[in-house]
C-alpha cells in the first residue's frame, strides 16, 4: 500500500514520544508534538496516535467525534453538506441544486460557485467555534459532490449529481472540487468528497441491500471516469456507497478501495461510510454477523471514517481477535491527516481562512452569482415566438402550484436564506408599474381540487400573457426517507408530472385562446413534457433554481438575459423507452446508448439569439496513435439579441471492434456574443478522446475512421425537429 505511512514515525519517534514529550505533557504552556507546526505532518500524526487509548482511537474515526479533554481536543462532526451552498446549518447563499448547475456546462461558474460555498462555510464554522459550537453541520468536511451518473430518471437523487454524462461531470465535479478545497499550498479551505464510491444510482428503496452489476465496460467507461477526475484533482474524500457492486458491499469492496482507489489511482485522502452503510453489512446484505465484525471488515477494507455508530465496537473487535490496533492505527492516521490540512491543530493565526467571519455570509455579491448560476441553468424547452414577453402589458396571469412555493426554490441538501424570491415574487418585481398582475394557484400539486368550482383559469383569457408554474418538488422526489409524498421513497418511478396539473393547463389553454401560455417546468429529473409541450406556446426547465430563482425565471420570461441553458440528461418520451431500473447495463441508456428518440436530447436548450456555425477546421486529417489535434468554428449570432451560446464537441469512433457509444461529449466552451458579432472557438483532441474501452475495461486505441461533432447540440436528428440548427461535422484518420 504506497500510503502506508504510519510505521513511518511509530518506531523512530518513540524515544522522543517517551523522553521529550512526556516532559511537556506537565506543563500547559509547552505544546505536545502534535501541535507544533514546525514539524512534518507524519510526525504529528504519529505523537497525537501514541497519546490515543484504543476507545479514544475508535472514538475519533466515527463521524461525531468527542472531545478528549486530556489532550485539549475538542470535538468536532465530520457530518457537514454543501452541495449547493452551505446546507442545514443556518443562513447562506442556496444557489441551484446541482442538476441545474450541471445544466450550465460552465465549469468555471461553478468554481466561483464553490470559492463562496467555501467562504461561507469557514465563515459558518469560525462563528460556531467562536461562540463554543461545534455541532453537526458547522465543520469543514463536506460529503459533496455527487458525481454520480443519473442514468435512469427515476432515481429520486439524480438531481443532486450533475446529470448522466461522465466528461461533464467530471469537469464540473473537479471545478466544485477545486473551488472548496482552495489554492493555499499549505491548508485545506474546506474538504471535499467525492461520492458515493461507486455504481450508485438507485432504487432508494433497495440501496441497504442492492447488488448493482456493472461490466467491467460499463465501470470503464461510465461509472468511474468522474471519480478518477476528481481523484485528479486531489479530493481529500471518498465516501463508498451503501449498495453492492458486483457481489461486494461498497464500502467493503476490495476491488473498489484497494486495487482501483489506492493502488491504481494512489488516492491519498481519506474514506468514509455513508451513513450507517456499515451496519448494512449485517442487517442488509449479510456478510458479517454483528457489529464488531462489520467494524473489523471496514478496517481490514480501508474505510478510516465512520458515519454512523459502528466502529465504537472497534475495541471488541480486537479484543476477539477480528482486527488490530495497528490496523487501526494505520487507518486513523489517514484519517487524521485532514484534519491537520485544514489547520484544525494549528494557531488561528497561522491559517488564512480564520479571518472568515459572519461578514462574509449571505452578501449581495453572493447573492448575485445566485442569479447568474439560476439564469444560465434554465433551459428553453420550447419557444414558438411569444418569449421574451414585453414587461408592461396591461395584464398578467401567474398560477399553478408551484408560482408562490419556496420548496421547489430549494432541492435537496439544501440551506435557508431570509430572501427566497418565489417565481410570483420574481415575476412582480419585473413588470412595469402601471402592468397589473394577477395571482391564482389553480390547483394542488398533486391531487384534484377538493373544491370542484373553478375560480382561476378563465384569468387566462381576460390577461395578456398567462404564465404556469407546473412541475414536481422536492416533497415527491428525494433521497429515501425526505420525499413525504412519495409513495416510492423518492424515486419516481410514475414519469409523468401529476395528472391534476395537465389537466388545469388543459383549461388555462383553451381559455386563453390566441393569448400566449407560458409554462416554467420544476422539478430535479426528466419527466413527460409531452402534453406540456403541446398545450404551451413555450416551455422553461428551471429545476430547483435556489433563493433568487424567482428573479432569474423572470429575466428569461420578459428578456433580461437569453436562456443558455442546456440538459445535462435526456428526457426520454417514455419509461417503456428504458431498460429496467435495477438494470445498471448501459445499454439503451443515456444520449451513448439509448435507439429510442427522446422528447428531449442531452445537450438541448433554445436561445433568443440564432448561432450559425462555419465548417469545422481540423488541423490534421491524419494522426499516429499518440498524436493530437485541434478543431475549431467560427460561431456568429446572426440574430438581433446577445446570447451565451454553449458550443459542444462530441466525438465518434466510426468503426469499432466492441459495442461503442454512438458519440461522446468531449468539450464545452461558452461564448458570449453581441448581435452580429462572431468569434472563433477551438478544441483540442487528445489521444485519451479517441480511446475506446474493451470489454474488460482497458483502454484502447483502434485504427480508423473518427467523426467530430461541433455545434449548439448532440448530432441527434431530434434536436433539428425542435429546432436547433444541425451541427457541423468532419472526419480524421487514426493511422
Amino acid at each position: 500500500m504506497k500510503i502506508n505511512t504510519l510505521k513511518f514515525s511509530l518506531l523512530c519517534l518513540s524515544l522522543f514520544s517517551v523522553s521529550v514529550l512526556m516532559a511537556q505533557d506537565t506543563t500547559e504552556t509547552k505544546p505536545y508534538a502534535f501541535r507544533n507546526t514546525s514539524l512534518s505532518m507524519e510526525e504529528r500524526v504519529a505523537d497525537l496516535i501514541n497519546r490515543l487509548t484504543l476507545e479514544e482511537k475508535a472514538s475519533q474515526m466515527k463521524h461525531n467525534s468527542p472531545a478528549i479533554e486530556r489532550l485539549g481536543i475538542p470535538e468536532y462532526n465530520w457530518w457537514n453538506e454543501a452541495l449547493h451552498g452551505v446546507g442545514r446549518s443556518g443562513v447562506a447563499t442556496v444557489f441551484p441544486q446541482a442538476i441545474g448547475m450541471g445544466a450550465t456546462f460552465d465549469e468555471e461558474l461553478i468554481q466561483q460557485v464553490a470559492d463562496v460555498i467555501s467562504d461561507e462555510a469557514r465563515a459558518t464554522h469560525n462563528t460556531a467555534v467562536k461562540n463554543g459550537y461545534r455541532r453537526q453541520y458547522s465543520g469543514l468536511t463536506f460529503w459533496t459532490p455527487n458525481i454520480n451518473i443519473f442514468r435512469d430518471p427515476r432515481w429520486g437523487r439524480g438531481q443532486e449529481t450533475y446529470g448522466e454524462d461522465p466528461f461533464l461531470t467530471g469537469i464540473l465535479g473537479t471545478a466544485f472540487v477545486k473551488g472548496l478545497q482552495g489554492d493555499n499550498e499549505k491548508y485545506l479551505k474546506t474538504a471535499a468528497a467525492a461520492k458515493h464510491f461507486a455504481v450508485h444510482s438507485g432504487p432508494e428503496k433497495l440501496r441497504h441491500e442492492f447488488n448493482a452489476e456493472a461490466s467491467q465496460k460499463d465501470l470503464w467507461e461510465t461509472y468511474l471516469p468522474a471519480f478518477k477526475a476528481l481523484v485528479d484533482a486531489d479530493v481529500e474524500t471518498i465516501m463508498c456507497a451503501y449498495n453492492s457492486t458486483n457481489g461486494e458491499p461498497c464500502c467493503a469492496n476490495k476491488y473498489l478501495l484497494q486495487t482501483v482507489l489506492r493502488d491504481q489511482w494512489n488516492f491519498q485522502g481519506h474514506i468514509v461510510s455513508d451513513c450507517w452503510a456499515l451496519a448494512d453489512f449485517y442487517n442488509g446484505h449479510n456478510v458479517v454477523e454483528n457489529a464488531e465484525e462489520a467494524a473489523a471488515l471496514a478496517v481490514k477494507s480501508g474505510v478510516n471514517l465512520n458515519c454512523g455508530d459502528t466502529y465504537p465496537s472497534l475495541p471488541k473487535a480486537v479484543e476477539d481477535g477480528l482486527v488490530t490496533e495497528e490496523e487501526i492505527d494505520e487507518q486513523l492516521a489517514i484519517l487524521l491527516k485532514t484534519k491537520f490540512k485544514l489547520g484544525l491543530f494549528d494557531p488561528a493565526e497561522d491559517n488564512p481562512y480564520s479571518s472568515l467571519s459572519e461578514k462574509d455570509l449571505n452578501t449581495k455579491e453572493h447573492r448575485e452569482l445566485a442569479r447568474e448560476v439560476a439564469q444560465k441553468s434554465i433551459v428553453m424547452l420550447k419557444n414558438d415566438g411569444v418569449l421574451p414577453l414585453k414587461n408592461d402589458l396591461s395584464k398578467y396571469f401567474i398560477t399553478g402550484p408551484n408560482a408562490t412555493s419556496i420548496e421547489i426554490l430549494l432541492g435537496n441538501y439544501h440551506g435557508v436564506n431570509p430572501d427566497m424570491v418565489t417565481v410570483l415574487e420574481g415575476v412582480a418585481a419585473a413588470i412595469a408599474p402601471q402592468s397589473q398582475l394577477q395571482y391564482r394557484q389553480g390547483t394542488l400539486l398533486d391531487r384534484p381540487n377538493a373544491n370542484p368550482q373553478d375560480w382561476a383559469s378563465p384569468n387566462a383569457g381576460n390577461s395578456d400573457a398567462t404564465i404556469v408554474v407546473l412541475g414536481i418538488s422536492g416533497v415527491l422526489e428525494g433521497e429515501e426517507g425526505e420525499s413525504i409524498a412519495s409513495e416510492t421513497f423518492g424515486d419516481r418511478l410514475d414519469y409523468n408530472i401529476p395528472e391534476n396539473q395537465l389537466t388545469y393547463l388543459q383549461k388555462i389553454h383553451d381559455a386563453a385562446g390566441d393569448k400566449p401560455v407560458v409554462a416554467v417546468v420544476t422539478g430535479g429529473s426528466p419527466m413527460n413534457l409531452e402534453k406540456v409541450h403541446e398545450l404551451a406556446d413555450a416551455v422553461l426547465m428551471v429545476w430547483y433554481p435556489g433563493e433568487e430563482g424567482g428573479n432569474a425565471v423572470a429575466d428569461v420570461i420578459f428578456g433580461k438575459v437569453s436562456p443558455s441553458g442546456r440538459l445535462p440528461i435526456t428526457f426520454p418520451k417514455s419509461l417503456d423507452d428504458l431498460p429496467p431500473y435495477e438494470d445498471y447495463s448501459m445499454k439503451g441508456r443515456t444520449y451513448k446508448y439509448m435507439e429510442a428518440a427522446p422528447m428531449y436530447p442531452f445537450g438541448y436548450g433554445l436561445s433568443y439569439a440564432d448561432f450559425d456555425y462555419s465548417d469545422i477546421q481540423l488541423s490534421e486529417n491524419k494522426v499516429k496513435k499518440g498524436e493530437k489535434l485541434t478543431a475549431s468554428v467560427e460561431v456568429t449570432n446572426t440574430g438581433d439579441t446577445a446570447g451565451e451560446e454553449v458550443v459542444q464537441l462530441y466525438i465518434q469512433d466510426v468503426e469499432t471492434s466492441v459495442s461503442a457509444p454512438k458519440y461522446q461529449l468531449f468539450g464545452v466552451k461558452r461564448v458570449t456574443l453581441e448581435a452580429g458579432a462572431q468569434q472563433s472557438v477551438e478544441f483540442s483532441i487528445t489521444p485519451e478522446m479517441m480511446e475506446l474501452v474493451n470489454e474488460k475495461g482497458e483502454r484502447v486505441l483502434e485504427k480508423g475512421t473518427f467523426r467530430v461533432y461541433v455545434g449548439g447540440s448532440t448530432p441527434h436528428e431530434r434536436n433539428v425537429e425542435l429546432g436547433k440548427k444541425p451541427v457541423k461535422s468532419a472526419e480524421f484518420q487514426l493511422r
